[in-house]
């Protein structure tokens, strides 16, 4: 049998293992009400409630530099252009094209008729006709993960899927953790998925 954690569980130790208080800080006026809490070596710690999620992403997306790796239970997107996950999608090749490496795992499962692997499976190809490299997880273990990993350093954790209803309309909640240390482990996490 199976046996998940819920995400109210794994906030609090991610957390514990940043060092030290992380007081929380303020926004500045005319900013976004993000919550943020950073620690004296400079380790921030961002909520990101539902529609921040989108916001965020796309902004590390856009800054990335050096290197994008996701991994995902649910990447759907939809044509219509303006929706959120479209725009991620599009985001996400644009940095392909200006050399930033990019890396997509998936969640594949051996269902048949399964839509989580025909929308995955669809987002894969397009992703891939625009440079992206993807991977999918072996079928008989279900990667519920929603992981982003941005220049190793600023990860995204949570329970946003790439969806609109996710992106948009839910209710959901992830974190964003400027910490170099914590995105190697992450990536490395990543890496055993597939």
């Amino acid at each position: 049998m199976k046996r998940t954690v819920p995400l109210i569980l794994v906030i609090p130790i991610l957390l514990s293992l940043l060092p030290g208080p992380l007081p929380v800080a303020a926004a500045r006026p005319g900013e976004a009400s993000l919550e943020t809490a950073a620690d004296s070596k400079g380790c921030a710690v961002t909520l990101l409630k539902n529609r921040d999620y989108f916001s965020a992403l796309c902004e590390k997306i856009r800054d990335a530099r050096r290197q994008i790796v996701l991994a995902f239970f649910l990447f759907r997107t939809n044509g219509r252009p303006n929706s959120y996950p479209e725009i991620l999608l599009a985001e996400l090749g644009r940095a392909a094209r200006r050399g930033v490496p990019v890396t997509v795992v998936l969640e594949q499962d051996d269902r048949s008729g399964s839509t989580v692997n025909r929308d995955n499976r669809d987002v894969a190809e397009r992703l891939r006709k625009a440079g992206v490299e993807i991977h999918f997880d072996a079928p008989k273990r279900t990667t519920h993960a929603k992981i982003a990993v941005i220049d190793r350093r600023y990860c995204f954790i949570g329970s946003h899927n790439l969806t609109a209803s996710a992106l948009r309309y839910n209710n959901e909640l992830s974190v964003l953790i400027d910490s170099p240390a914590l995105a190697d482990s992450v990536l490395d996490y990543i890496r055993g998925l597939y």
